[in-house]
């Protein structure tokens, strides 16, 4: 059970004491640094512990630190914002979250995509590929994955600008230039990289949580008729790398062992390096609204491949990893249709428009959209933690040149 705070925190708040989320924030007036979400406010931690290593515009520098490092910070923490006698000393370092600005909390050395959901990569194949197996053969022998863009991530209540390419409209010969016109989003789960590995190594499923810091929310914005110009023979380009949104709080791993669940019965066997000796499942719920109307509830417990897999398959190459190494789950989708993380899916690609409570009906996004991804996972006891949310509105695309 964990003991009660001298900070106030709300009941039923996302951030409750056995949280502690890592954001990168700006009080008024002064530089960005690191700090811990604690109920309705952000503690310094530059200022709480005396150290430097906070007193900076990123995580990185913490992340580097590893995986001890990480604990420690975390028990001295509880013990700070548990220990009345500490009260005086810390409460100076509390700001209203109210009043601060969140800012993308690391600086992101690679990001890489998966495509971990069976329940999402069968409905595309369905609706791609009809009449043909929906899964691709190798897809339950490996998590399948892209290499991102890194410096398009930007941080949740970043505007969206729709983005402009070449797209094939149907029953044309010749590709058009233009702005997309099927604008989609994609409801994921990103994991944080803190301590790196030499080239030429790789990460096994068991040394998981010795290298991922913690979780945040992802929403991998896509554009469908770009993306299904382009993706043949080598993949995503264009209709992924013009903005990914991040949430601005990174769960620890610490904080999720109430939500760590065994991961899905498998139809094929597996690799030794992917055969999952830990349960690295994850219990999370997650919602998505648009324009404020809850649209899709998607399961991260759905999902057949677990993060310290994606990891491991990231590295087998012996392709190294970077402090601020980021990658996502891919879109999660479970097996109903209010659980489906995409309006691809949920419009089945525009053939069934979706009715939004207001009467308004949505195939992919239209200007001045707001979409917005948050989640709950398991805490101690009866308790649930938060994730925050991401958040981002579409504006019109930008001028031709």
């Amino acid at each position: 059970m964990t003991p009660d705070s001298w900070v106030p925190i709300p009941d039923g708040s996302p951030f409750p004491l056995a949280n502690l989320p890592y954001g990168v924030f700006a009080p008024a007036g002064g530089p960005p640094r690191v700090g811990v979400a604690v109920g309705d406010h952000v503690l310094d931690l530059a200022r709480a512990l005396g150290d430097d290593t906070f007193a900076r515009p990123s995580l990185n520098a913490f992340l580097a630190q590893g995986r001890s490092r990480w604990q420690r910070v975390r028990a001295d923490l509880l013990d700070l914002l548990t220990d009345p006698a500490c009260r005086a000393e810390a409460a100076p370092a509390l700001h209203r979250r109210a009043d601060v600005r969140l800012l993308l909390p690391f600086e992101a050395a690679d990001y890489v995509d998966f495509y971990a959901s069976e329940h999402h990569a069968a409905n595309i194949g369905r609706m791609l590929r009809p009449g043909q197996e929906p899964l691709t053969p190798q897809w339950k022998h490996l998590p399948i994955g892209y290499h991102g863009r890194a410096g398009t991530l930007v941080v949740s209540g970043t505007d969206i600008t729709r983005p402009r390419g070449q797209t094939r409209p149907p029953g044309t010969g010749a590709p058009t230039v233009g702005p997309s016109r099927k604008l989609d989003i994609e409801a994921e789960v990103g994991f944080v990289v803190g301590t790196g590995t030499p080239l030429g190594t790789s990460v096994g499923v068991d040394d998981f949580a010795d290298h991922v810091f913690g979780v945040c929310l992802v929403n991998d914005w896509s554009a469908r008729d770009l993306q299904a110009w382009e993706y043949v023979p080598l993949g995503p380009f264009l209709a992924k790398s013009f903005a990914t949104s991040v949430s601005p709080w990174i769960v620890p791993l610490d904080a999720l062992s109430a939500a760590r669940t065994p991961p899905p019965t498998r139809t094929e066997p597996l690799q030794e390096y992917l055969r999952d000796g830990a349960d690295w499942g994850l219990d999370l719920s997650l919602e998505v609204r648009l324009n404020g109307h809850l649209v899709a509830r998607p399961p991260f417990t759905a999902m057949y491949w677990t993060p310290a897999q994606m990891l491991a398959h990231l590295t087998v190459n012996g392709a190294s990893l970077r402090p601020g190494d980021f990658y996502a789950s891919g879109t999660v989708s479970g097996p109903e249709p209010g659980q489906r993380g995409s309006l691809m899916e949920l419009s089945w690609n525009g053939a069934q428009p979706l009715t939004l409570p207001d009467g308004t009906t949505r195939t992919f996004l239209e200007d001045g959209d707001e979409v917005t991804i948050t989640a709950t996972a398991p805490g101690p006891g009866v308790t649930r933690i938060g994730f925050g949310e991401v958040t981002g509105r579409v504006t019109a695309a930008g001028e031709a040149r």
